[in-house]
Order: structure tokens, then sequence, then C-alpha cells
């Protein structure tokens, strides 16, 4: 049976020899991320900050007018607010700094903004999130990121053997962080939808680690005689079609969302698709290359092909 392969199955690639180059493009995207989080920090939306947040679906036949209803709203004098369209082209989203005082200051002016904006637009939607409750959410987003890595390194380690277990943490961890960099360049909000799209990168890259380390053990056991470079070169060569399938499926996906899902995806689909991309950048040239620098046992020889499916044969 024949198979749609974008990679020819007789590929032969040397990927390890750019692992000096990978590895520098890997440190400035951290060193990058550093200074980034120490100058600019990270641009916390309203779930982590606290503030205001108001949905509003314009009642006129025309789409709304931003620009007057910032006029309108920045004559409240109520600090900070930004909004944007989001979802159907009559609805808008409201965010408001939060103001000083206690929970009825905020109140007041959730109100005040409803008593100005009630005869052109109808409040579908209105929040306020607490300093107090942000700093949780903020503290168990890391958390959550945390334990996820852990649980995979974990996974990795009984699953495969420490060696491994080290190489895909570091280039998880080197994709999650590079992540959260991008949204300090870019100066995104950083909220919970964020945090989700962290996790999910993080599922997606060790996914594809997996497959490739996979590999890796089968063929450290089947070709004895051959060096751990030419069967890290080979493992990833004869999974390289499976991953770039993976990958261009899922940014297209990625990217009708990012340019047609509204303001309110953009940054969750914009976080996603850098995720992909660096996802399948440290499966193959971090996590494998990593493993150069373990001197990992081969175990028993195996000789035959049975256990392997015949669309992943050469």
């Amino acid at each position: 049976m024949k198979y749609l392969r974008l990679i020819p199955s007789d590929t032969n690639f040397n990927f390890l020899k750019f692992k000096k180059f990978a590895f520098l493009f890997s440190l400035l995207i951290l060193l990058g991320t550093v200074f980034s989080l120490l100058f600019n920090s990270l641009n916390y939306g309203i779930d982590f900050k606290g503030g205001i947040l108001l949905e509003l679906r314009s009642k006129n036949v025309n789409l709304p007018d931003i620009n007057d209803l910032r006029n309108k709203i920045s004559s409240l004098d109520v600090g900070e607010i930004s909004i944007q369209k989001f979802g159907k082209e009559t609805d808008v989203l409201v965010r408001i700094q939060k103001q000083e005082g206690d929970e009825k200051n905020q109140i007041k002016v959730i109100e005040r903004v409803k008593s100005l904006t009630i005869k052109d637009y109808e409040i579908r939607r209105s929040e306020f999130v607490g300093p107090v409750v942000g700093e949780e959410l903020k503290f168990a987003g890391i958390l959550a990121v945390c334990l996820a890595l852990l649980s995979i390194m974990i996974y990795i380690w009984f699953r495969f053997e420490w060696q491994f277990s080290i190489a895909a943490i570091i280039a998880l961890t080197h994709d999650v962080f590079s992540t959260v960099g991008l949204f300090s360049i870019l100066q995104l909000e950083f909220n919970l939808a964020t945090i989700a799209a962290i996790l999910t990168t993080a599922g997606y890259s060790i996914n594809d680690t997996v497959v490739i380390f996979d590999r890796v053990r089968e063929n450290l056991r089947r070709y004895k005689s051959k060096d751990h470079y030419y069967i890290y070169n080979k493992s990833i060569n004869e999974t390289l079609s499976r991953t770039v399938m993976t990958s261009v499926t899922t940014l297209i996906a990625l990217l009708i969302i990012f340019f047609f899902g509204g303001a309110v995806l953009a940054d969750f689909s914009l976080a996603m698709i850098w995720g992909v991309l660096i996802g399948t950048f440290s499966s193959i040239f971090v996590a494998v290359s990593l493993l150069t620098f373990f001197n990992i046992n081969k175990g028993e020889q195996v000789n035959n092909e049975a256990n392997i499916p015949e669309y992943e044969r050469d």
C-alpha cells in the first residue's frame, strides 16, 4: 500500500552535523527570553493582575465604532483601557485596569461604563478579578506547568532510560521557556489561555520526541556494530516523514485559527504556532543531540522488523 510522504523514505540527512549551530540558536533564544523578562517582564492579563472585563454587543446595524467607544470610556478617567473586537463583528471586549480601593470601587466603574454605553451596546458579560485571585491564578499556572514537566520527566524515565528523560526534559523546558519569551518580547497578553497553550505545546512536543526516542531505542538494539551518531541520525531520518506531516497539518489548522478566529484566539493560536515550530526543532536538533553526551547501553540485539508498522519501514 502506498502512503503520502512529504519526505522521501530514503532520506539520509546528517542532522547531528548541525548540533552546535542548533545549540547556539537555542542559547540565543533563551538569552533573549531572559533579557526580555528582566527588562520587559510579561504583559499580564486581567486573569493575573486583576481588573475589569466587559463584553459588549452593538445594538446598531452598523459595526461598533471602537474609537468612539474608547473616547467615551476614557472620559470616565478610569486609567488604562484596552478595547478590541472579538467573536462576531458586532462584539467588543473592554478591559479596564484595576481601580484603587476595594471591590466596591470596581463595581462602581462597571456601573458607570454600563450607564454610558447602554444606549448603543448590550452588556453581555462583566467580570472583576481581584489582585489576590490574580496572584492565586498566577501561582496555580506556574504550578501546573512545573507539575506537567515533572510528570513527563518521570514518564520518560520509566518508558525509556534516565538519559532519555534528561534530554527530553531539557528540550521541553527549552520549548516552554521560549514560548514565554515570545510573549515577553512581543508584549502579548499573558493570561490563562496562554498557560493552556503552553501546556498543549508541551504535550505536542513531547509526543514528537517520544516517537523519535522510540525509534532510537529500537535502532540501538538493531545496529550493534554501528556507532551512536549513525543510529541517532538514522532514527531521525526514519521518523522525519511522520514528524513533518504532523507539524504541517497542525500548522494549517492553527494558521486558519490565527487569521480567522478573531482577536481572542489570536494570541493563543500564535503561541501554538510557535510551540509547534520550536517543538519540532527541539525534538530533532536538541533532544536527540543531547543523547550524544551520554553513553547509552544498546541492550539486547534485535534482528527483525516484526514490531515496526509497515508505514514506518524503509
